[in-house]
């Protein structure tokens, strides 16, 4: 699938499979990327590789929507849509370290590009985040987490097709993981 036109949205399934929980994302990417979505929104599972989605949204997306792990101290399983505040976050001149490519660092090397090609960053940033049970080494997700998959599809699935996405608790700053 080509990318949307610009004034797309972007839904980024993030985190690494060989960490437990972290792989929320991605398994919540694969499954929504089997569903039927709006032409302009295009699901991607970018996993680890968080310079590939920086380099992706200077295709000029309107949305940026995070599928993440989001450590809050809630019970493992539950789902947050946060709107973080990126003001900030896309200094020009950042340093790129690619083996800690965090959602921060995307979005920091992201206002680099854009400083450097004339490009925009997405208007909107969200984050669908699922607290973790576990991010030790292994491969597969928690029970819990597992469960909170479709509802995280149904909720991003609302997103996609509503005009008026739910609203996100804000936060200070874009939720980490140990990507």
């Amino acid at each position: 699938m080509s990318p949307p036109a610009s004034g797309g949205v972007l839904v980024a399934g993030i985190g690494n499979i060989f960490l437990g929980d972290d792989g929320f994302g991605v398994e919540t990417a694969r499954a929504l990327a089997a569903r039927p979505r709006p032409d302009r929104a295009e699901v991607v599972d970018i996993g680890v590789r968080g310079v590939h989605l920086a380099y992706q949204l200077l295709d000029g997306y309107d949305t940026l929507i995070l599928v993440d792990t989001t450590v809050r101290g809630e019970e493992p399983g539950t789902l947050y849509v946060l709107e973080p505040d990126t003001a900030g976050t896309g200094t020009p001149g950042a340093p790129l370290d690619g083996h800690r490519m965090t959602p921060d660092a995307v979005l920091a090397l992201l206002g680099t590009l854009c400083a450097q090609t004339g490009g925009e960053p997405p208007r909107r940033t969200l984050v669908v985040g699922c607290e973790p049970a576990s991010l030790d080494e292994g491969i597969g997700l928690s029970p819990q987490v597992s469960a909170a998959v479709p509802e995280a599809v149904r909720l991003i699935e609302e997103m996609l097709w509503s005009d008026e996405p739910p609203e996100p608790e804000p936060t200070s700053a874009v939720p980490g993981t140990a990507t």
